[in-house]
């Protein structure tokens, strides 16, 4: 990811929390894994069933997610057979619930077709549609990147010298173009993940409610329950 800009202070971004987590779970086997953990799907062939996944490839994400923590082994033995493992999320996994959810919700709203979304979410509580909402520490609704402003956190890495050179430009040369051509910089409204853009250039923060408690492959039902 290019430089950024925050005011005159430059930072690099290569320690960038939406690159690290894409490591891990950036990839459709991975999601889909995790899409039947959340619907409560525990043993290997049952998830390889509902993935379609190649056993090798099914395998090898189990173990990716064991050991990044996201999941984690428990041992069972059905009468007559070796003991084998079961996959149950841990904390760490359950904690993506609400990125599963976005990604369905965004689905549902844009590549569905005209038959709506294919599976609804309820609050087992109450029965009501689950929504998704983005909310400020002040409890202010945030409608979109657009109401979002984005600061240097603690973590973020002061840039080397050559490089902040690089990332201001020339002020003889760079009239009135925008500085910072990276994700968070000062750039033109709607240009990135993190940018200041119009309403409707990035993923809803609320969106029609969707998966079915009882459907095994379907999108992710709710939390697992070790």
């Amino acid at each position: 990811m290019s430089e950024p800009t925050f005011g005159d202070a430059p930072f690099r971004v290569d320690n960038c929390s939406i690159e690290r987590t894409l490591a891990i779970v950036g990839e459709k086997w991975t999601f889909l894994v995790l899409r039947e953990a959340f619907s409560g799907v525990r043993r290997f062939a049952d998830m390889q069933a509902a993935t379609g996944a190649p056993r090798q490839v099914l395998s090898a994400r189990l173990a990716r997610l064991v050991e990044e923590g996201l999941l984690r082994k428990v041992p069972y033995r059905e009468p007559g057979q070796r003991q084998r493992d079961e996959y149950r999320l841990t904390e760490m996994g359950r904690d993506l619930y609400p990125i599963m959810v976005a990604l369905m919700h965004w689905g549902d709203r844009y590549r569905s077709g005209s038959g709506g979304p294919p599976v609804l979410l309820t609050h087992r509580g109450c029965g009501a549609l689950v929504e998704q909402r983005f909310r400020c520490a002040e409890g202010h609704e945030v409608a979109g990147p657009r109401e979002v402003t984005p600061l240097p956190g603690p973590g973020a890495l002061n840039v080397a010298p050559a490089v902040a050179a690089r990332a201001t430009p020339d002020t003889d040369t760079a009239g009135d173009q925008p500085r910072g051509d990276g994700p968070h910089g000062d750039r033109p409204r709607g240009d990135g993940p993190h940018g200041d853009g119009p309403r409707g250039d990035g993923p809803s923060a609320t969106g029609p409610a969707t998966p079915d408690a009882g459907t095994t492959g379907a999108p992710p039902r709710g939390g697992d329950t070790p």
